[in-house]
């Protein structure tokens, strides 16, 4: 039943996509991207794109994605829609976490982008402007991805969340009870590998240029350091999506420590009640914010 209904909502999205795609006017901006393009093919091997081009299109969106969150810590009048304004960021956790953060990009994640010319060769995933899918097949790609890792997340991160494993492994990225954005990829190695494999699982499945994989790249970082953030802000265009779990989901988990184990989404948990406390103390907050 699970999997009819993940392959309905991919079916709906690529009809969706088809759709957008056949009503929507010339894109202004496509000629100075396709020659911005070109100009990468036509100056760099697929092997400095692949490898060194992917470590800086990582590299960027991540801090890129992060600075709004760290400028928030500065803004007053930003505190009001912080989750737990109690435990507030401090320079020591983030220069922990930032160091944390550069071991497992350069030590750990990039020997992995190493391996992704040699994939995009096993598989004749092209780098040509004409073959680059157009934008709305690629947005419905990223939702596909996020749905498969999403399912890989909730399994084996509740599976890190066992009692014989969690201390050795998973209680790195629980240090921080409130967690901020920069946090999202602060892991023990191991974690990082075990999770992230979710991240390549849609990558075999779905990708068929590489285009598309900065593009989920792009998404699933955002997705991550959104739920990382720590704030709530109510104008959130990620909250459009169908079953977002958002900031307030995640928080909860790192206060709680149990239950809301889905990266994205928020069916996994609610299949398996393992967001039954969240719902009782939203429900507790709610009465709480009627009684003042």
């Amino acid at each position: 039943m699970e999997v009819n209904g993940t392959a309905n909502i991919l079916s709906s999205a690529y009809l969706a996509a088809e759709y957008v795609d056949a009503f929507l006017p010339g894109n202004p901006l496509q000629p100075s991207f396709k020659h911005a393009w070109d100009c990468m093919l036509n100056n760099y091997t697929k092997f400095q794109i692949a490898t060194w081009g992917s470590l800086i299109v990582h590299e960027l969106i991540y801090f890129l994605f992060c600075l709004p969150g760290f400028l928030f810590q500065f803004l007053p009048f930003m505190q009001k829609y912080k989750i737990q304004p109690d435990k507030p960021e401090t320079w020591e956790k983030q220069w922990r976490c930032f160091k944390m953060l550069l071991f497992n990009h350069f030590f750990i994640q990039l020997p992995l982008i190493c391996g992704t010319y040699y994939f995009t060769e096993f598989f004749n995933i092209p780098y040509d402007w004409d073959s680059m899918p157009r934008w709305p097949y690629i947005v419905a790609q990223c939702f596909g991805c996020a749905v498969v890792e999403d399912a890989w997340h909730y399994f084996l991160h509740r599976l890190l969340h066992h009692r014989r494993i969690y201390k050795h492994i998973h209680k790195v990225h629980h240090e921080f009870t409130a967690p901020f954005g920069m946090q999202a990829e602060y892991a023990h190695p191991a974690e990082t590998i075990i999770l992230g494999a979710g991240f390549f699982i849609g990558i075999m499945i779905f990708c068929n240029h590489v285009f598309f994989l900065w593009a989920w790249v792009a998404v699933r970082l955002l997705e991550t350091i959104d739920v990382h953030s720590g704030y709530d802000i109510p104008v959130n265009p990620l909250h459009l999506l169908p079953f977002y779990a958002g900031a307030r989901f995640h928080d909860f988990h790192h206060m709680n420590f149990v239950g809301n184990y889905a990266s994205t989404f928020t069916w996994w948990d609610k299949l398996f009640n393992t967001d039954n406390q969240y719902n009782k103390h939203m429900q507790k907050e709610g009465g709480d914010k009627k009684t003042q």
